[in-house]
């Protein structure tokens, strides 16, 4: 059944999808501004756009405008700007998010419960009960009885906002079938008290339950889409790079491209090296819908995150120090793995959270880098840990560090590792100085975690939305605005080879362009925070727009 609002949202789509620039437009009298090739702020005033939907002019000011252009908009002195690039996301999560029960507003256990009665109660026809978003910290205990507590008729299945741990009541425990005689599988963890599962599964060990969680049909993989698409214009990301890309999410990309509903534009890394091969074949696929989708690489994941204790690390946990964490594959694996990626020539993203996850991915990708030469830009993704002293074996590899700024937890960082320790969190300006490439993203798994500007915020005080802590916490890991806008823009288009088709505003390029209502890099960061897109632009078509413009 259609709901109403996607009724709308189809409508909305189809009135801008009228704007399309058939022909040369030129978009003037905008305080604009773009990064050229050396990450430096360049101000521009104008933009001419061709219709094969590309950059042909910019204008600065006192520039001569064209004598003659098929279409004119005033942009009433707004500001403009490229349009931004998520680094490292997942796509489907974020649309499947928008269909199931949010719990990222809970602010305690009492309150989950009175949430998935509430949304149990209003879709009794529902086998399962889904959710995500609830954070540890906030909601405390996390057991099946909780949760049982609500719903125990049916099964409930609950992911918290990072992804990285699943909650079930008991029956969701009894259909995936998991006793107390269950081992715990590579990889992960079932949590027990008295050696018997208390309902909460880390990293590898959600799988148990996903696994028998009833698949979606893909006309709700297509609603998840047009979600997600919707998620992420109305903040101003117009290419998003989508980690962990299935056959099933493959095909509701080429179904929305086909229809030409593919809004934004999707770069996209197979969930193992199997999708890999039946998605692309072999070798990377051609970009696809003028530059809309491609899938160039495989997405691998070494450990699990920090928060979870299943980054891992060079030394203990400092609050468990029997435990430095979970590795999803063994060293030969992850070498085999990534042999095989490279041998046609796909691009490796390894995952790896934990100081010791990024020494091994060192090792494996200068190994690798052997025998496959060549501009491969091998990433190394999230990387929340990360070792000084291998800082300058990054740039000798050539990795490309790809970095979710938001994600910044001092206190979980801090508990964890112990103050010493914590400075090797996320050190985005050691990477800048040593020249290693830098991307940021989003890390999402739901619409509430795509905060490009509260990135930005974090990136260049690293404090959180109160201005905490004072000056900022390990404070020599900032780096400027400028800097944080071109890892959100032409630092994740590079990371994907996306660099020449989009990321900047130069001639040859995609038009891919905001306009916001304030200039980001004049900003305050309570005021960057609270940035607000006007209007989204891709490929010189106006694809999103706020409602009553300014």
């Amino acid at each position: 059944m259609i709901r109403p609002a996607l009724l709308r949202l189809a409508a909305s789509l189809a009135a801008l999808l009228a704007s399309t620039a058939h022909a040369d437009t030129l978009i003037d009298n905008v305080d604009g501004f773009t990064l050229d090739r050396a990450g430096k702020v360049e101000r521009l005033s104008g933009l001419v756009i061709g219709a094969d939907g590309r950059v042909a002019q910019v204008l600065h000011r006192g520039d001569k405008r064209p004598a003659r252009v098929d279409y004119l908009l005033d942009g009433k002195g707004r500001v403009l700007m490229p349009g931004l690039v998520d680094g490292h996301a997942h796509v489907m999560k974020i649309g499947f998010a928008a269909l199931t029960l949010d719990l990222s507003a809970a602010t305690s256990l009492g309150d989950v419960q009175a949430r998935v009665t509430a949304h149990a109660a209003a879709h009794p026809d529902r086998p399962w009960i889904l959710g995500r978003g609830w954070n540890p910290a906030a909601v405390g205990t996390t057991n099946a009885a909780g949760i049982d507590a609500a719903v125990g008729d049916r099964p409930v299945w609950l992911e918290s906002a990072d992804g990285h741990q699943g909650w079930a009541n008991t029956a969701a425990l009894t259909a995936a079938g998991v006793t107390a005689a269950t081992r715990d599988v590579p990889g992960g963890r079932i949590e027990r008290v008295a050696g018997k599962p208390t309902g909460l599964l880390s990293e590898a060990a959600m799988d148990l339950v996903t696994r028998v969680v009833p698949p979606p049909r893909p006309e709700d993989r297509d609603t998840a889409l047009a979600e997600a698409q919707e998620a992420l214009l109305r903040r101003g990301v117009t290419a998003v790079t989508d980690m962990g890309t299935t056959i099933e999410d493959w095909q509701a990309y080429r179904r929305a491209g086909d229809a030409g509903t593919l809004r934004v534009r999707i770069m996209a890394y197979a969930a193992d090296t199997d999708a890999m091969s039946l998605i692309a074949g072999p070798g990377p696929s051609p970009w696809l819908y003028d530059d809309r989708l491609r899938l160039g690489g495989v997405a691998l994941r070494a450990d699990g995150a920090l928060a979870t204790r299943g980054a891992l690390l060079k030394a203990p946990y400092a609050d468990a120090p029997t435990t430095g964490g979970l590795a999803q594959l063994g060293e030969t694996q992850l070498r085999n793995l990534m042999s095989r990626a490279g041998i046609d020539r796909f691009q490796v993203a390894l995952e790896a959270h934990g100081d010791r996850a990024v020494a091994q991915g060192i090792a494996a990708f200068a190994e690798l880098g052997q025998t496959y030469t060549g501009d491969r830009r091998w990433r190394m993704d999230k990387a929340q840990v990360v070792d000084p002293a291998d800082i300058p074996a990054l740039k000798t590899g050539g990795l490309i560090m790809v970095m979710t700024p938001a994600t910044l937890a001092p206190a979980i960082a801090e508990q964890r590792l112990g103050v010493d320790r914590a400075v090797r969190v996320q050190p985005w300006a050691s990477l800048v100085r040593a020249g290693v490439p830098l991307a940021f993203g989003s890390g999402a798994t739901g619409a509430e975690q795509l905060g490009p500007w509260a990135s930005l915020a974090v990136a260049s005080t690293r404090q959180d939305a109160a201005g905490q802590p004072y000056g900022g916490w390990q404070a020599q890991e900032r780096i400027d605005l400028a800097a944080a806008l071109a890892a959100w823009t032409t630092g994740a288009a590079q990371a994907a080879f996306a660099d020449g088709h989009f990321g900047r505003l130069e001639v040859g390029q995609r038009a891919d362009f905001l306009l916001v209502d304030r200039d980001p890099l004049l900003a305050s960061p309570s005021e960057l925070r609270e940035t607000r897109v006007l209007e989204t632009w891709v490929g010189g078509r106006k694809v999103w727009a706020a409602e009553g413009g300014q």
